[in-house]
């Protein structure tokens, strides 16, 4: 079946964060978004058949997952893309990633620890440990040749002053790294040395470009599974964050009945209905579609960057090997943050993610959401260039 990702699908009114809020985070109800990191298509047919001919039931109790399909899907989709071999017994819901964070936060942490993280990031990182009482020890990365690179020195200096746990993006979010091996296996000899567990998200996993190579940290060596916690998602492949939809894998006993001692007296670690229902169609019969979306927004993301680069050079794009999401700087603007939001929001007519929120590395940068039909990346680019034009 050929899938149309030219589609334009009307999202107002629907109670989705990323248009029916614009007037409250951008002062400006008409901007283009393309922040928040959901996609603009239509998610594939098998999931949408599933999910209609459930709501045909006309009730919707308590789910389970462990004696369904849910875990051996998942368990076998981790062995067909990555070949990493999961036991399903090593495998637990929960209602997404960053509220795994949250909880393995909680469960590997105390109040007053140290949390280290990679920067900068996906904002939750900093939220899920700020408001819950512990330290932030971000280790900014170096841009070198337009790509985010790990400062080991540093991991080591800060992992050595007493972290507890450190916090990976893996692919990175907001740059769209690709870790190869040999920097995992940096990461891992260092948090071994020092005794830090690992959480690694890898919600991005599947949105690998370019002939590029996701390797799941926990598999890098027999030893990894004894201090790394990996969460995993269908909901940015195919499009169904709004279902509440991850899991983890942990197959340290010890980690996981320490991470089950959070989750399982808030009732977090089983899931809804419609949540088991779109992994199971997803990951049994998405990968064609999965598979043209690829190609598609590759072509986004070459088009868009081929297109600063020729007509936008004071905007410069971090090109991605993973994520639909696009790092820019903007440093030659020479605009005060503040001012570099409003341009985008009042001027350009775009909604983006300041860059700030993923840090004070990020500022002078934004990020930008490529997953919607190429029309509105061609209308975005137009009417980027005429406000840059007009400075």
């Amino acid at each position: 079946m050929k899938y149309n990702f030219d589609e334009v699908i009307s999202r107002l009114d629907t109670k989705t964060v990323k248009y029916d809020l614009r007037e409250m985070l951008f002062q400006n109800s008409e901007v283009i978004p393309m922040w928040v990191a959901d996609m603009d298509f239509r998610v594939p047919k098998e999931v949408e058949e599933s999910l209609q001919q459930r709501v045909a039931h006309p009730i919707y109790g308590y789910t389970i997952q462990k004696e369904t399909h849910f875990f051996k899907s998942a368990a076998s989709w981790l062995k067909k893309r990555f070949d990493w071999t999961v036991s399903e017994k090593d495998m637990i819901f929960s209602p997404g990633v960053v509220p795994a964070l949250a909880m393995a936060v909680q469960a590997f942490t105390e109040k007053g620890d140290k949390v280290a993280f990679f920067s900068p990031v996906y904002p939750p990182f900093y939220h899920v440990v700020e408001e819950q009482g512990r330290e932030v020890f971000d280790i900014p990365m170096e841009i070198k040749n337009n790509r985010f690179e790990l400062n080991y020195a540093l991991l080591g200096e800060k992992l050595s002053s007493g972290v507890k746990l450190l916090l990976l993006s893996h692919p990175h979010n907001p740059g769209g790294r690709v870790w190869r091996k040999e920097e995992l296996q940096r990461i891992l000899e260092l948090c071994q040395k020092h005794n830090v567990v690992i959480i690694s998200d890898e919600i991005h996993a599947d949105l690998v470009w370019w002939g590029e190579k996701h390797i799941p940290l926990a598999s890098i060596t027999e030893s990894a599974k004894d201090l790394v916690i990996t969460c995993l998602a269908p909901s940015k492949t195919f499009n169904l964050a709004g279902l509440a939809c991850s899991y983890l894998v942990i197959e340290n006993p010890k980690l996981r009945e320490q991470y089950l001692s959070i989750a399982k007296p808030m009732h977090l670690n089983f899931g809804s209905t419609f949540a088991t229902e779109a992994l199971v169609a997803a990951y049994e019969h998405g990968e064609e579609w999965l598979s043209q979306l690829h190609e598609y927004v590759e072509q986004n993301i070459n088009f868009f960057t081929g297109y600063l680069s020729q007509n936008i050079p004071q905007i410069k794009a971090m090109k991605p090997d993973a994520t639909y999401l696009v790092w820019l700087d903007c440093r030659e603007l020479g605009m005060e943050q503040r001012e570099l939001v409003k341009f985008f929001t009042q001027k350009a007519g775009l909604g983006l993610n300041s860059g700030t929120d993923f840090g004070k590395e990020g500022s002078g940068f934004m990020r930008i959401n490529l997953a919607c039909p190429k029309s509105v990346v061609e209308k975005a680019l137009a009417q980027l260039d005429e406000a840059v034009k007009s400075l």
